[in-house]
């Protein structure tokens, strides 16, 4: 039976937010919210650790706030250590008034709905945000990735997309958050879960429901055009996600590795006998290979392209102790199909899709992904691809320190703006930022084959 309950309908106005999952020992902090600015743009405030918070513009700018007392909070640049010379004044919570730098905003009045309804056999916590007022307006689920945190007190995009107009669902994954059930990486038990989502949305927005689609970051690109083929929505965004398995996504990380540490061929042969070890081990759910890994790292240890080695998985499996990788490999990838081949579902797909990738992506390398896609878009899929060449994971630009690592700046200009126009069903605009766009000058946003009718209820996952 498909049942679900409302829990709470908030108005992010001038009072404070509380998301499902904040409690007295852990209050979502008042400032938390999204202000119009005397400028014409939108500001992001949300929580951080540690007491900081964490401000974004649309235009993909960001920063870390630290109190200054007084109202008065210092800001550094992305996720560095270093000021960036901007500094955020709130007035108390209940005039929702702030400043950055010398332009003044007022927090928005946007609407929140608090809800916990029916997954696949797990009760999930989600939220409902929608723009004021009573217009007809798109709604986008956000579909998680592998994280174990609360996508209801993490993910800005519920508010930023709000913002703009474009009304949004966000939920706890199972087994995080405010969410029950057991967390998992079960594409199929996961697309289930964001069909019910879906489902909720649309009751919660009731006639306020116009286009309903999903974004799906990283992990989430496996999962989204999962649930659009099992049950159609009118779009599908994949953010940082890939068109090859897991276990050749470490394999493409790994090559991207010797390649950006200078390694040519004959290297790369090498490393990728680390990665067949390497899944080997979480093909048997951390109960064999661990010799041939041990065999690897005798012959090649010491060569001068070791330690250039990350991969996706594999870099955990190089530095850990069997014994520790056997106790916590199992749950660490829980329920994660290594072998899923995505292309079944994305060659018959009619769901408009736009892909978003990063082009120095070391998580997720999408040159293999870029090649599927465009075939794709040639058999006549609605695809389009779009490339923000110095992008990594999660679509964030950075730097390099010294000792190679790197530390994250801000997101694309253009990223959100992709979205948002995609979301909305309008044309592609000129530019969006650096973005490489691959699929013509216009992207499809009407599905071409005829609508199926929805199924009565998702399918059962498999065990």
């Amino acid at each position: 039976m498909h049942w679900m309950i409302p829990i709470s309908i908030v108005v992010l106005a001038l009072g404070s937010t509380r998301a499902i999952a904040a409690s007295p020992s852990n209050p979502i902090p008042c400032e938390v919210g999204s202000y119009a600015m005397a400028d014409g743009t939108r500001l992001d405030i949300a929580p951080s650790s540690e007491g900081k918070l964490r401000w974004r513009f649309l235009d993909g700018r960001t920063g870390a706030l630290t109190s200054q007392g007084k109202g008065r909070w210092a800001s550094k640049l992305g996720w560095t250590d270093r000021a960036d010379g901007h500094h955020v004044t709130f007035s108390d919570c209940k005039r929702g008034e702030i400043r950055f730098d010398e332009i003044t905003g007022k927090r928005q009045a946007l609407i929140q709905i608090d809800t916990r309804f029916q997954g696949s056999g797990v009760e999930l916590a989600g939220r409902l945000t929608l723009p004021p007022g009573q217009a007809r307006v798109p709604i986008v689920v956000l579909i998680h990735g592998a994280e174990h945190s609360s996508a209801l007190e993490d993910y800005s995009l519920q508010r930023q997309f709000a913002s703009v107009g474009i009304g949004v669902f966000a939920y706890d994954k199972r087994g995080t958050g405010a969410s029950g059930g057991r967390y998992s990486q079960n594409y199929l038990l996961l697309a289930t879960d964001a069909i019910h989502a879906v489902r909720e949305a649309r009751r919660l927005a009731g006639e306020r429901a116009g286009r309903v689609g999903y974004q799906g970051g990283s992990q989430g690109g496996w999962v989204a055009p999962l649930a659009a083929q099992i049950e159609p929505v009118d779009f599908v965004i994949v953010s940082f996600g890939l068109a090859v398995s897991p276990l050749d996504e470490d394999r493409e990380a790994i090559q991207f590795d010797m390649e950006r540490a200078g390694f040519g061929p004959e290297i790369e042969v090498k490393a990728l006998e680390i990665a067949d070890a390497t899944a080997r081990i979480v093909e048997s759910n951390f109960t064999e290979g661990y010799e041939q890994l041990a065999a690897v790292k005798r012959r090649y240890g010491n060569e001068p392209w070791f330690k250039s080695v990350r991969g996706n998985f594999t870099w955990y499996l190089l530095a850990g102790s069997e014994e520790s990788i056997r106790k916590e490999g199992p749950p660490l990838l829980e329920g994660v199909p290594a072998r899923y081949d995505p292309m079944p579902v994305l060659s018959n797909l009619d769901v408009p899709q736009l892909w978003v990738l990063g082009g120095q992506d070391r998580d997720a390398p999408p040159r293999q992904t870029l090649r599927r896609l465009e075939a794709l878009r040639k058999a006549g899929r609605p695809i389009t691809a779009a490339v923000f060449p110095d992008a990594d994971h999660g679509m964030y630009e950075f730097e390099t320190q010294a000792d190679g690592e790197r530390v994250s700046t801000r997101q694309p200009q253009g990223y959100f703006q992709m979205m948002q126009d995609f979301i909305e069903g309008k044309p592609q605009a000129p530019g969006y930022g650096s973005a490489e766009l691959r699929g013509g000058s216009t992207w499809i946003t009407e599905r071409r084959s005829p609508e199926r009718p929805a199924t009565t209820r998702p399918p059962t996952p498999r065990p």
